[in-house]
């Protein structure tokens, strides 16, 4: 397959292009706008059909955005982060529906913040949108991306967790102090993390994209969530150091600010319903064997 990719620097992108490659698929990735207009996004002009080695793309795969963890949240921030999706998605979708030949698929980034805190509560793909702001962006992201439904393209909504992976992401912000003996618990410990290993994550695309009959929200995660008290003392045990140091919950506020809330001490016991039911089987479940995965490599 053809494949066009937006965000392919990132984390998830990088990943996802070295393993696409490595199953023969070819890969373009979708450039940002270099002239100076701000109100246009991409650079669109891959996807013109009138130059004569033009083949038309069978998948895009969209992961650009804000990165939400960049900083302290601000007004400028957060709209930022809406913006870069909201406006992002739109402008990409607009594209690929004026095409004469479309791609048979579009699979677009979202996440799990789409449940909002959601406590003890279990909640998977049926579950209703939860409210915060990160709540709020999902919503906004996911209707973006579904007008390509609109120009009878197929789409698939991701909705990714905490992604570990070896190369970067939240674990890689975490080692440091684990490292030196200063993880600890952060606030009550008791809050859910649905996490989810970069090898299943890109299987799991992959998955998807040739899976014809999968459209609409998946839970791109792991089907073993566990607190934040049990991750750090799995985490504390792989890398053999104390876990002593909590973080409560007012120095969480002091420091993160409203992000403090929706992501560090919010909830989500989220289950991958819908994959399970469509017949994927996980490579990585155990959280330990994950982690001691990523610090072989």
């Amino acid at each position: 397959m053809k494949i066009l990719i937006t965000g392919a620097s990132g984390l998830v992108g990088s990943a996802l292009v070295e393993f696409l490659f490595k199953k023969g698929h070819v890969i373009q990735c979708l450039q940002r706008n270099k002239e100076k207009d701000p109100e246009r996004i991409w650079d669109t002009s891959i996807l013109e059909v009138d130059k004569p080695d033009h083949v038309p793309f069978d998948a895009v795969i969209h992961l650009a955005g804000e990165n939400v963890a960049g900083g302290r949240w601000d007004a400028a921030r957060k709209e930022r982060i809406l913006r870069s999706r909201v406006d992002g998605t739109r402008q990409l979708v607009d594209a690929l529906s004026k095409l004469q030949n479309r791609p048979k698929v579009f699979l677009s980034a979202s996440a799990t913040g789409y449940y909002g805190d959601c406590g003890n509560r279990d909640v998977d793909e049926r579950s209703p949108l939860g409210s915060g702001f990160l709540a709020e962006v999902c919503r906004q992201w996911e209707e973006e991306a579904l007008r390509a439904e609109q120009a009878s393209i197929r789409v698939v909504l991701l909705r990714f967790g905490m992604i570990l992976s070896p190369k970067g992401g939240a674990l890689h912000k975490m080692l440091p102090a684990f490292k030196a003996g200063f993880g600890g618990v952060i606030g009550s410990g008791e809050q859910f993390i649905s996490w989810t290993p970069i090898k299943d994550l890109t299987e799991i695309v992959h998955f998807l994209m040739i899976n014809e009959t999968a459209s609409g929200p998946y839970n791109v995660i792991a089907p073993t969530p566990v607190t934040n008290r049990t991750f750090t003392k799995t985490l504390g045990e792989v890398l053999g150091r104390p876990t002593f140091f909590p973080a409560p919950a007012f120095l969480v506020r002091l420091i993160f600010g409203e992000m403090a809330d929706e992501m560090v001490l919010s909830s989500c016991k989220a289950k991958p319903t819908r994959l399970l039911d469509a017949g994927y089987t996980f490579h990585e479940e155990d959280l330990r064997r994950t982690l001691e995965s990523c610090m072989l490599r």
